[in-house]
């Protein structure tokens, strides 16, 4: 009943702001439990799939959301509740998959929809991340529930990362795939290599939903490496090593020779790499241009690093 009421107050505002665009609807069974695999762009991933979707699909959140003292706390665990989350514990890496993973199997032996990020947090670039097999082959293959590859489209940018307001002038979409079928592997949820391939089969239908490059890594894993490279840099640039300096003096030669003004362009430090050959690093300062002189003046030296 407070789903519903939550459905009527958010998600039609949320529809007529955003005009969110859906592709694939009718793969959405009209009854009975079904997983819909997504992949994981923004925090209003969670909004804006259930604001198009008939049926009552519930996510799995993190349970500070549901546990924060005070006013503001209590009002944050009602909201998160009336749209569908269930909290998980996420203090012990293995305490939260296998909270996961019972929330799930409670949910769709009611024979609802469940929701869940395969990839287990958001991307940090925009990039489609390997997916996690803890969490979603094992209720698939415990259940034999159905598993819906989903594609959202252009979340991330109507809310970046650290923007408080929305842009409303961004149109997301969400891109719905025909039903997986892996209940020829049910039972057999304890067999990792069967984990990891189901899970990789889900991912590669998200990345031809989506259009994302795929990564071969954990998002996680790649957050780590941005954080180190966003850290080398800080410090390089600390250190005063991370701005181009000026050209050299003109050489002498007869009239007046012009000053070669050679602003060197600060190196940034690209995201890490990740998956094959993957590496970033910052870029090097530019070639300083060349100055004006006289007849016989020399230019601008190179800028450093």
């Amino acid at each position: 009943m407070f789903y519903g009421a939550m459905k009527i107050v958010l998600g039609k505002p949320i529809k007529a702001a955003f005009r969110p665009w859906v592709e694939g609807i009718e793969n959405i069974p009209a009854e009975g439990p079904a997983i819909l695999a997504s992949n994981h762009l923004s925090f209003s991933d969670s909004f804006f799939l259930p604001a198009v979707l008939d049926r009552k699909v519930t996510f799995i959140a993190k349970a500070e959301y549901f546990t924060t003292p005070g006013v503001k706390g209590k009002l944050t665990a009602a909201f998160f509740k009336g749209v569908g989350q269930l909290p998980v514990d996420r203090s012990g890496a293995r305490g939260a998959g296998e909270a996961a993973v019972r929330s799930g199997i409670a949910v769709l032996e009611r024979g609802e929809l469940f929701g869940i990020y395969p990839e287990g947090t958001r991307s940090p670039d925009g990039r489609l991340y390997r997916g996690k097999p803890g969490g979603l082959a094992r209720v698939a293959l415990a259940t034999g529930a159905p598993v819906i590859p989903v594609a959202m489209i252009d979340t991330e940018k109507v809310q970046p990362v650290g923007q408080v307001m929305p842009k409303l002038s961004i149109r997301p979409g969400i891109r719905i795939g025909r039903p997986l079928d892996f209940s020829r592997y049910r039972g057999m949820e304890s067999d990792r290599f069967i984990l990891r391939s189901v899970t990789d089969e889900v991912m590669y239908e998200i990345m031809k939903l989506s259009g994302q490059e795929y990564v071969d890594i954990y998002a996680t894993a790649a957050k780590r490496q941005i954080a180190e490279a966003a850290k080398a840099a800080a410090a390089e640039a600390s250190a005063g090593g991370g701005t181009g300096g000026k050209g050299a003096a003109p050489g002498p030669g007869p009239g007046s020779a012009g000053a070669g003004e050679a602003g060197g362009s600060t190196g940034t430090a690209g995201p890490a790499g990740a998956g094959d050959g993957g590496g970033a690093g910052g870029t090097a300062g530019s070639t300083g241009s060349t100055g004006t002189a006289g007849s016989t003046g020399t230019g601008g030296g190179a800028a450093t690093k």
